[in-house]
């Protein structure tokens, strides 16, 4: 059963999160950390949720990352994100990783269908430019198609265009759909992938995760006791909890440190 979170209301959720021992607080980046925009690579993270973040990364036994869908490079760019920052990435749905004081985890750039993406771009790139508004991605592991700028009717048929490519030349590759976005990829990974690796690897007693989209809800699915969902905005979810904004999110955030700021040591 998912709720509504109330700003200004003690949370036995939320105390019980912020007073684990190693916390790992792991956010999906567009829509949540950031507001939702037409240019996919000028979304940036509100300043609200930036504070919060850098206020967690200071306490001891708290880990803060970024766990999305875009690939390193383009993670890197818009999270404004620095060889000297705290925060770990987990890119590609949980194909890529970097990691402070070590920078990226091998992330087999061997990938053996680098030249089928190659030449699928080469066949979307001239097919697309007839759907005015709809804009391609190259990732490391595979292609994006953002609809967000084009019109409904536009971006419906730009993608239906684009699973009949995919349809005829890489059929074995992962579907994705989002918020007015396509992908597809050449990696199986999910971001519950990526909730794996990062418990394993910081140790975590306690995960809080938060997204806004249905890629998110790979992640939450697999969260477990001790741990804390959170849905940004409407939608079907198994997160416990639900916010309405990434303003809302920087605002519970910002309980959750001061809550774990101020815990027994």
């Amino acid at each position: 059963m998912t709720r509504e979170w109330t700003p200004g209301e003690a949370d036995p959720a939320v105390a019980a999160i912020a007073r684990t021992d190693r916390l790992l607080v792991a956010l999906d980046f567009d829509g949540t950390a950031s507001e939702l925009v037409a240019e996919p690579m000028s979304a940036r993270a509100i300043p609200a949720v930036k504070r919060a973040l850098a206020d967690l990364a200071a306490l001891p036994q708290t880990t803060v990352a970024f766990i999305s869908g875009r690939s390193l490079v383009h993670l890197r760019e818009i999270a404004e994100h620095d060889d000297d920052s705290a925060v770990v990435l987990a890119g590609s749905h949980g194909a890529q990783y970097w990691y402070p004081g070590e920078g990226e985890a091998d992330a087999d750039a061997a990938d053996p269908e680098r030249m089928l993406r190659d030449t699928l771009l080469e066949e979307l790139g001239p097919l697309l430019a007839d759907y005015p508004g709809i804009e391609l991605e190259s990732k490391t592991f595979g292609i994006g198609i953002h609809g967000r700028p084009a019109r409904p009717e536009v971006e419906r048929a730009a993608f239906a265009a684009v699973d009949e490519v995919f349809a005829r030349r890489a059929r074995h590759w992962r579907r994705r759909t989002g918020d007015r976005i396509l992908e597809y990829s050449s990696r199986d990974e999910g971001k519950d992938t990526a909730i794996s690796v990062l418990r394993e690897r910081t140790g975590a007693t306690g995960i809080l995760f938060a997204g806004d989209d249905v890629t998110d809800e790979d992640a939450l699915r697999v969260l477990g006791d001790g741990d804390l969902g959170v849905r940004v905005g409407p939608g079907e979810t198994a997160a416990a909890l639900r916010v309405e904004s990434p303003q809302q999110i920087a605002e519970l955030l910002e309980v959750i440190a001061s809550e774990r700021a101020s815990r027994p040591q």
